[in-house]
Formats: C-alpha cells, structure tokens, sequence
C-alpha cells in the first residue's frame, strides 16, 4: 500500500519543500494549510498528479476544523503513515504593549495548540493500528529564550517539551513521536530578520535531512547539526555572560514593524 504522509503549513517554506521530498518519494499527500489556492498553484508548477495528494483547507488553531481533517482524510485517503505538525507563525512581541499580547496569544494557538489539534485525531487510529509517526516542528529558538523573540520562543519550547512527554505517554504503542529543531532557515519566517542568522539553510536541503531523520527514526534532531552545537553551548552559559551577549541585538519584527 502506498504510504500517506499528511503535513500541515504545507503551503510555503519547509511544509512545502517536505511535501515535494515525500512525493519524489512515492507518498501520497495530505496537504493542510489556509491558502489552498497557494497550495495547487505549486502542486501544478511542480507536475505533481492530482492521482496523488488531497488538499484540506483549515486553520490549524482550531481544533474543530482540524477533527474534520483528519475525519475527512482517513475517510478519503487512509489513516496516515505519517503526520507533521508544521504550521507555525513567526512574529516579534513586546509585552509592554497591549496589543501585542494577543499577537502572542495568537502565535500560542498556532505553534502549541495548532501541534496538539493536528495530532489529537490521528492518536486513537495510530495507536489503534500499532503504526504510525508523529512529528512536531520545534525549533532551536526553543531551547533559549533571545530577545524580542518571547512569543516565539516560548511556544517552540513548549512544542518541544510538548512531544517530549507525548512521546513518553505513547511508548510502546508502536507510534512514534519525532521533534525536529530547524535553525535558520530561508522561508518567509525568516526573510525580514535583521540579525546574523549563522548557518543558513534552502528549505530544501532541510526537507532532505528532515525526511531521513523521520525515516531512520530519531526521536530528537536539530538540523543543521551546527545549530544543536551552538544551543548546547548557549544553554551551558550563565545567564550574565549570555544576557551580555545579546545585549542589543536586533528584535524579531514586530507586526506593526511588518506593515
């Protein structure tokens, strides 16, 4: 039976270089994301057969569309082999302006809430089946708080600590959970930072090593392996010599900074 790997944010940066390594490898797709027109534009620039994948249009941060997802693809194209939880929002907060807390409540609901609601549904089946595997997208700025960065940060440490106890509710269930960190990567999360971003990655060559860390197994990769180093060494650091550090480093931009 053709293998089935469903992916959420599959409209733009690593959700969509993902998608195209699992269909080069013979997958069939279940792509999830809010801008489905987004989604077939590049499905069709890439000559990818309607044969092959199935489109669910949905935001992630609500829980009741993403329990009709994944209803409507178990129903459609089988229970997948394998789900990411990629969706993810990028946006620079300062709690000292109203406003943005819900900016930061809204990044929460996307990156943390948005994880749990795409795989709640599939859980039951999965475990149900003996099989399957469960990939939560977290990231390196999960693993230190940085300046300008708390909305993010925090809710990257909280997918991260997130799948680290899932993973431990569903051993020896034959389902897997996988929590891949990205460093930098070259999406739209990323383009308007106005800060060094060392070690640098295409989409693409993240999708590769991405999809062979799933497939070999790993519960835990940050990739590039550069960036894991670069995190050890800054959890290692006392908190004086790394506030000194980040002194007056350039702030994630905020929304009203985007506009």
């Amino acid at each position: 039976m053709t293998p089935l790997v469903l992916i959420t944010g599959a409209s733009s940066g690593i959700g969509q270089a993902m998608a195209l390594h699992y269909a080069r490898l013979g997958y069939q797709l279940a792509l999830v994301a809010r801008r489905s027109d987004a989604i077939q534009a590049w499905l069709h620039e890439n000559a990818i057969s309607p044969a092959t994948y199935a489109i669910y249009s949905a935001d992630v941060a609500d829980a009741g569309q993403m329990a009709n997802v994944a209803q409507a693809c178990i129903a459609r194209q089988g229970l997948p082999n394998v789900v990411i939880a990629n969706a993810g929002i990028s946006i620079g907060v300062d709690s000292s302006v109203p406003d943005d807390l819900a900016v930061m409540a809204r990044i929460l609901a996307t990156n943390v809430m948005g994880t749990a609601a795409t795989f709640g549904p599939f859980i039951a089946p999965m475990v149900a089946r003996g099989a399957g595997t469960l990939v939560g997208i977290g990231s390196v700025a999960g693993i230190r708080g940085l300046p300008g960065h708390g909305g993010y940060c925090a809710s990257k440490a909280a997918v991260i600590s997130y799948c680290e106890s899932l993973r431990g509710e569903l051993r020896k269930t034959g389902v897997k959970v996988v929590t891949l960190c990205p460093g930098y990567i070259a999406t739209p999360l990323t383009q308007n930072n106005q800060y060094t971003m060392p070690f640098l990655m295409q989409p693409d060559a993240f999708a590769d090593k991405a999809v062979r860390a799933i497939a070999e197994g790993y519960s835990y990769r940050v990739i590039p392996w550069q960036m894991g180093v670069v995190a050890k060494l800054l959890r290692l650091l006392p908190n004086a010599l790394f506030d000194r550090l980040f002194a007056g480093r350039p702030r994630k931009p905020r929304v009203s900074d985007c506009e």
